[in-house]
């Protein structure tokens, strides 16, 4: 019986027509509900009143609070998360040792725990009644209901997306180039900034951009450390939610548009690298 290769360019899909017609319709009609209806509501709620009024909403001083506290939260998560995903996806996929794959379940852990009870550990951690309170109370310390605890919070529930951004690419590439670099006499460390980090610079760039989409629109374990004091730790998703419950309607979505822009903007980025990875226009060290 003779084989024939199928061409690079040759249509696989046996499907009938009418079948994968109803099967995009369904995708595109489920996309089109749950993702862009929302966010159209999201623009036309704030911008309902005008732009002035939006502007003026984003412009309140406790908005401009919330503001800056999660881009400080997000730069200082994405910061200790980048150091931490890197370092730990050298170590996964460059050395072997007892426990690795403890340290791979590790790194999924804040994937499987509601951020909610993220939230819970660091109050029974680092509050009055904590592990940790009677020493933090004794040395004027504040952790809880101040940045500490949310950089904390939103750097336990985001820690994964780096590293395992990393991991499968650093996996791929094997050990090859840092075994010749080492033979030809260079340090671990020259090594990991001449060799290895130039091959992952892109897989960086990605977890972190993921990250920092994550950290900024934490709700959940930030909404149990933060203490929710207007104007010193709201969060824009934490001040969206009050102004909303204040029917302050118009404010809370100008809020949450800007969540969206800036969701929409990380989105955008995510596809564009995508698509040059997948078109090899970004070289990945080979």
């Amino acid at each position: 019986m003779l084989i024939t290769s199928l061409s690079p360019h040759a249509d696989t899909r046996t499907e009938p027509r009418l079948v994968r017609a109803i099967i995009i319709a369904i995708a595109v009609t489920f996309l089109s509900v749950f993702v862009v209806l929302p966010v159209v509501v999201v623009f036309a709620q704030a911008f309902s009143r005008g732009v002035v009024t939006c502007l003026s909403a984003l412009t309140d001083p406790e908005a401009l609070s919330a503001i800056r506290l999660t881009l400080a939260v997000a730069a200082i998560s994405v910061s200790l998360n980048l150091v931490f995903g890197v370092i730990a996806a050298w170590a996964v996929t460059k050395f072997e040792f007892r426990g690795k794959t403890v340290l791979i379940s590790l790194i999924d852990l804040p994937f499987s725990v509601s951020p909610v009870i993220s939230g819970l550990v660091f109050v029974l951690l680092f509050g009055a009644q904590g592990f940790f309170g009677a020493f933090l109370q004794a040395h004027d310390m504040q952790i809880l209901f101040a940045v500490p605890g949310i950089a904390l919070a939103t750097t336990f529930v985001t820690f994964p997306f780096v590293a395992r951004a990393l991991i499968p690419l650093m996996h791929e590439q094997g050990t090859q180039e840092e075994e010749a670099a080492i033979s030809l006499g260079a340090s671990g460390l020259q090594t990991f900034f001449r060799v290895t980090l130039p091959n992952i610079k892109w897989g960086v760039l990605y977890g972190v951009l993921l990250c920092n989409a994550r950290a900024m629109g934490e709700f959940g374990a930030v909404s149990v450390v933060s203490g929710h004091i207007r104007g010193e730790t709201n969060t824009m998703p934490l001040l969206v939610e009050i102004l909303y419950n204040e029917y302050q309607f118009v404010a809370s979505f100008a809020i949450a548009s800007l969540l969206a822009m800036l969701a929409l903007i990380t989105l955008v980025a995510k596809t564009i690298l995508e698509r040059q990875l997948d078109e090899g226009q970004i070289p990945r060290g080979d």
